[in-house]
C-alpha cells in the first residue's frame, strides 16, 4: 500500500504543550525549556491499521481570542489537534474561539478534530475537569483524550502517539474510508 501523506495542524492558547505533544511524539522526549513556538513543522512516518502515513506536523504559534488564523491553517490540512491546559481556564475558552474561526475559515460543518486536555500529569492544579473536556468535543463530534506530553501518556495507558493514530483515523472517516480501531500503544 502506498504512504498517504497527511498534514496536521495543531492549535491552542500559548504555552499548553502543543510543542511538547509535537516533539513527545516526533523525538521521543520531553522537552523542558519553553521558547515560544513562531511555527515548526515536524514530519514523521507512522503506520496505522497497517497503513503507513507520512505525516507533516504544523506546530502553530499559539493563538488568542484575538488572532486572525492564517488562511493556510485551512488549506492542505487534513486534520486539527487543538490542545487546552487542564489547569488554565482561559486556554479552555480561547480553544472553544479556535473551533468557532476554524469552521468559519474552512467553511465546514464538521471537520477532523482531537481535543486534547493536556498537563494531566499537573492534576494538583486542574482547573478543568475532564467532564468539561468530554463535553465539549461531543458537541464538536470530535475525539476527546487527555494527556500529559511530560509522561508520554493519554488517558487510560494509552501514549502520545495515540493522539496522532486518532486524528489519523478522524481523517479517514471524513473521507468516507471505514477504519477499525485498535487500541494499543505504539511507539513507531
Amino acid at each position: 500500500m502506498p504512504q498517504k501523506q497527511r498534514k496536521i495542524a495543531i492549535m491552542g492558547y500559548r504555552s499548553v504543550g502543543k510543542s511538547s505533544l509535537s516533539i513527545q511524539f516526533v523525538e521521543g522526549q520531553f522537552v523542558d525549556s519553553y521558547d515560544p513556538t513562531i511555527e515548526n513543522t515536524f514530519a514523521k512516518t507512522t503506520k496505522v491499521n497497517n497503513q503507513e502515513y507520512d505525516l507533516k506536523l504544523v506546530d502553530t504559534a499559539g493563538q488568542d481570542e484575538y488572532s486572525i488564523l492564517p488562511t493556510q491553517y485551512s488549506m492542505d490540512i487534513h486534520g486539527y489537534v487543538l490542545v487546552y491546559s487542564i489547569t488554565s481556564p482561559k486556554s479552555f475558552e480561547i480553544i472553544q474561539i479556535i473551533y468557532d474561526k476554524l469552521l468559519d475559515m474552512t467553511g465546514k460543518v464538521h471537520v477532523p478534530i482531537v481535543l486534547v486536555g493536556n498537563k494531566k500529569d499537573l492534576h494538583m492544579d486542574r482547573v478543568v475537569t475532564q467532564e468539561e473536556g468530554r463535553k465539549l468535543a461531543d458537541s464538536w463530534k470530535a475525539v476527546f483524550l487527555e494527556a500529559s506530553a511530560k509522561q508520554n501518556e493519554v488517558t487510560s495507558k494509552k501514549c502520545v502517539a495515540d493522539i496522532f493514530h486518532a486524528i489519523l483515523m478522524e481523517i479517514e472517516k471524513a473521507n468516507g474510508n471505514t477504519v477499525q480501531e485498535n487500541n494499543k500503544c505504539c511507539i513507531s
